[in-house]
């Protein structure tokens, strides 16, 4: 059992019990320091902190647990030995704070196990803050003729995984909103060798700028204003398992770098801290974006792009799968006649011609959505979706690239266009997608957060 990076100071005053402890742990990899009395306790925390203290109840200068309601063990996570082996002792300790205890006398050994399990509470309540409770009833994942040649890739990418076990590649997952990013991360976890473990999915896009470091990879108490108590990053909870980074290019370069130095080295270093946590987490990222655009207009750097782009899967949008739009269509429409109480409905073959017709701009996302208004809406059992046809998009606006958002139809009026107006409306749009976040909107337009700041402080006309 390794505990790399763990610091743990050892609070007891017999001096062999004291050297034993201590020689256990350090065999684990840990950074050990033994304290005999309360007050050195008290200042070694003070100075330098620890990640985990045992202490010992009867001390030369006072009673153990009175390190419990100390500022200075705030952060650390205690746990009890007592030589008594009281109940009652143990439960005052629990209410007050200590995260387990122990009893005297017992084996040294004993002490990682101990240690682990406090551990693995500390990740689960962490998880737990990003834990999808449906999830793994959203893993089903359509595959259909056309993405046939991408679900043999996926296959591939498993096997790889299942052949590996450690150490697995991160894998990168690309294309237009809605089109099933998400699922798709979630198949490739549940479907590999890690799927007994948590996967931790976080949107980038919706992170503050300033708060963005702190989540991903932690801090340490005093990093910052309100950084009241320690936590652990992302990066640390997602241990074992997978972590899902979405609308990655959405991070500030600087914290790029800090991902890629997560990815190549397997550690991280918290906000405020001193010392390198080693870290197990099967990276997977996802981007709406084009990234070569991206990195030639600085937003996305090259080397991360390299790193990531080992295992690469492209998902088509869904205007792009044929006769599979009608056959996901009716899976969908299953679902939800079921999920409503509803009697089933059927698609009629002018309804399947429509929804294969359509453009379907907002992907995947989109026809669940249109669907479940049709269960929900439509008195009828059977459903045609002629209201999808005026939406369709022209002939010539499919042949326009994908993250081309100039409508190539759009006539001036003749009294005039407002250049100012049109600024105005798209950065509200950007502001509007990314919840008012002022860093989030400059970096999806690709321009300073001063330069929102200065349009949004102009005086309306």
């Amino acid at each position: 059992m390794r505990f790399d990076g763990l610091s743990i100071l050892v609070v007891e005053d017999e001096l062999l019990l004291r050297k034993r402890i201590c020689a256990n742990l350090e065999g684990s990899g840990a950074d050990v320091t033994g304290a005999e009395t309360l007050k050195a306790a008290g200042t070694w925390l003070k100075d330098m902190g620890a990640d985990f203290v045992l202490l010992d109840i009867n001390l030369p200068d006072g009673i153990g647990t009175d390190l419990l309601s100390d500022e200075c063990a705030r952060d650390a996570n205690i746990i009890v030995m007592t030589a008594y082996g009281s109940i009652e002792q143990a439960v005052e300790s629990m209410r007050r704070g200590a995260v387990d205890y122990i009893s005297k006398p017992f084996d040294a050994e004993e002490l990682p196990l101990v240690i682990s399990r406090a551990l693995q509470a500390k990740h689960s309540a962490r998880i737990d803050e990003h834990r999808n409770t449906d999830i793994r009833s959203s893993t089903e994942f359509f595959f259909g003729a056309a993405l046939k040649p991408l679900k043999s890739n996926l296959e591939k990418i498993i096997q790889s995984d299942k052949r590996l076990q450690t150490d697995l590649p991160p894998v990168l997952l690309s294309g237009e909103t809605g089109t099933g990013k998400t699922s798709i991360a979630r198949w490739i976890h549940y479907n590999g060798p890690r799927a007994d473990k948590p996967i931790v999915e976080v949107n980038c896009s919706a992170l503050p700028e300033a708060l963005a470091e702190s989540e991903l990879f932690g801090h340490e108490r005093g990093a910052f204003t309100d950084a009241r108590t320690s936590r652990i990053g992302l990066f640390e909870a997602a241990k074992g398992g997978s972590l899902f980074l979405d609308e990655l290019p959405s991070l500030s370069p600087p914290l790029q770098a800090k991902v890629l130095t997560a990815i190549e080295e397997k550690r991280v270093r918290r906000l405020g801290g001193n010392k390198y946590i080693p870290v197990d987490a099967r990276v997977i990222a996802a981007t709406n974006q084009d990234l070569n655009r991206a990195m030639a207009e600085g937003r996305f750097r090259e080397d991360l792009f390299h790193r990531l782009n080992l295992f690469a899967i492209n998902i088509p949008p869904l205007r792009e799968r044929g006769n599979d739009i009608a056959s996901l269509a009716e899976l969908f429409l299953k679902r939800l006649c079921k999920r409503h109480k509803l009697p089933p409905k059927r698609i009629t073959p002018l309804g399947k011609r429509n929804l294969i017709s359509h453009h379907w701009p907002g992907n995947v996302r989109e026809l669940a959505h249109e669907l479940e208004r049709a269960v929900v809406f439509e008195d009828s059992n059977t459903l045609d979706f002629n209201n999808l046809a005026p939406s369709a998009a022209p002939a010539k606006s499919r042949t326009r690239e994908t993250n081309d958002w100039f409508n190539e139809e759009f006539i001036f009026p003749e009294s005039g266009f407002s250049m100012e107006d049109a600024i105005n409306r798209i950065i509200n749009h950007a502001l509007e997608q990314t919840d008012n976040n002022v860093s989030a909107a400059a970096r999806l337009l690709g321009v300073s957060r001063d330069y929102i700041r200065y349009r949004l402080e102009q005086p309306k006309k």
